[in-house]
């Protein structure tokens, strides 16, 4: 069986100095973290809920002997959610990320001096920041979302659906959208409920609907399918905000394409997507172990899923956004696929937590389309560094002394 790894944002911001430690000689002026203004569709969206008449909403809590639930999701800081927590002492607030890296940053964020509240202070009791694959399972009297409009509309469908499905009997949805002329959030609203209210700004719009009757059918957004690798049909599970949902990213089979696995070897999988590469390395070989970590609950949720498909019992799995994976100097090989943005920042922790990690001679091997950075810095980290084209990609790879 494989088994899942969750550590606290406090455990994790622990180690952050372990990995900070092992990064390059070269020193990066420390990140200070400030309060930041709230994304436009986060204001709004606390101006209206901010003006609503709490007591019908207690009223449904208190029939079940509950104080006042309330869900939020946030694309930015969760500013909403705190704000209401503070203000309501008496609610139960539970803000719901994917990524254990945000739910750290808006929590770090909420300890911060505001000038408006006051100086530093302690996170909210009744605020609960939580990281799963799915909002947790209770009933809510009221819902707070926030939606950008270059987001993905799937994984907007998914979370419209899964905060109105566990809304309690007239409790109340607020969707914010940061385009004033909106229209695709409004229909889908509509999909819920006819009676939508609209509240209308300059740069924003923000929608409100009481549920009435629950919902018939929930859909189901997930995706399963297949590939192979090494003659290996494997089943592959993915969902709406997991990286490359509903195929299998070619950087990912490149990268699949440029390893062998060792009867034995110890194999890290850095930011395992939904786990397309951990699959096919933990298939080849049973005698072969497999650590897989992201910082995204949900793509843990849908590999552990594959690996109950494949029959594959030789992986771990690791929730983290540090970089901290245990004792260092463990694996024999580590494999990734950075993301492209954040100006190699990620990147560069990407590698640093591989470097960390790495038995002195293992080998980090990654894939990428933009291969001149690697070029001029992997050299700080590694020793025997190769690049070479792969189709559009490029393969990376370099030895830890």
């Amino acid at each position: 069986m494989s088994k899942t790894e969750s550590r606290t944002l406090d455990e994790l911001t622990q180690n952050k100095g372990n990995l900070e430690a092992s990064s390059s000689e070269e020193t990066v002026p420390e990140w200070i973290p400030e309060r930041l203004n709230p994304r436009i569709e986060e204001q709004r969206l606390w101006e209206i809920v901010n003006e609503l008449d709490l007591a019908p909403f207690r009223k449904i809590a208190s029939a079940s002997n509950n104080q006042l639930q309330v869900a939020c999701i946030s694309f930015g800081r969760a500013q909403a959610a705190e704000w209401f927590a503070r203000s309501n002492p008496d609610s139960q607030v539970t803000c719901w990320y994917l990524d254990q890296f945000q739910a750290f940053r808006a929590s770090e964020h909420m300890t911060l001096p505001d000038e408006k509240l006051q100086p530093a202070m302690a996170l909210p009791r009744n605020l609960e920041l939580t990281c799963k694959a799915d909002l947790p399972l209770k009933e809510y009297q009221l819902a707070f979302l926030t939606l950008v409009s270059s987001g993905e509309a799937e994984l907007s469908r998914d979370f419209l659906q899964q905060m109105f499905h566990q809304l309690s009997q007239g409790g109340r949805l607020v969707v914010s959208v940061d385009n004033p002329d909106d229209r695709w959030v409004h229909e889908q609203m509509k999909g819920f409920e006819k009676r939508v209210k609209v509240r209308k700004f300059s740069d924003a719009v923000v929608y409100m609907i009481d549920k009435k009757v629950p919902l018939k059918k929930l859909k189901d957004f997930s995706c399963q399918l297949a590939f192979r690798d090494c003659e290996e049909l494997i089943q592959l599970i993915t969902r709406p905000g997991v990286f490359s949902h509903r195929q299998l990213d070619n950087g990912a089979r490149q990268l699949l394409d440029a390893v062998d696995v060792y009867p034995g070897s110890s194999l890290l999988d850095i930011g395992c997507g939904s786990g397309s590469v951990t699959l096919g390395i933990a298939k080849r070989d049973s005698s072969a172990i497999v650590h897989a970590v992201d910082s995204n609950a949900r793509s843990l949720s849908c590999l552990s899923r594959s690996l109950e498909l494949n029959g594959i019992s030789n992986v771990t799995m690791e929730l983290n956004h540090i970089g901290v994976y245990g004792p260092p100097n463990q694996f024999d090989m580590a494999l990734a696929n950075p993301p492209y943005f954040g100006d190699y920042r990620i990147a560069e922790k990407f590698i640093a937590a591989a470097h960390r990690s790495l038995r002195p001679g293992g080998r980090l091997v990654l894939v990428t389309k933009q291969p001149n950075w690697y070029r001029e810095n992997l050299e700080r980290w590694l020793i025997e560094c190769d690049i070479f084209e792969s189709r559009k990609y490029h393969i990376v790879s370099g030895v830890k002394t």
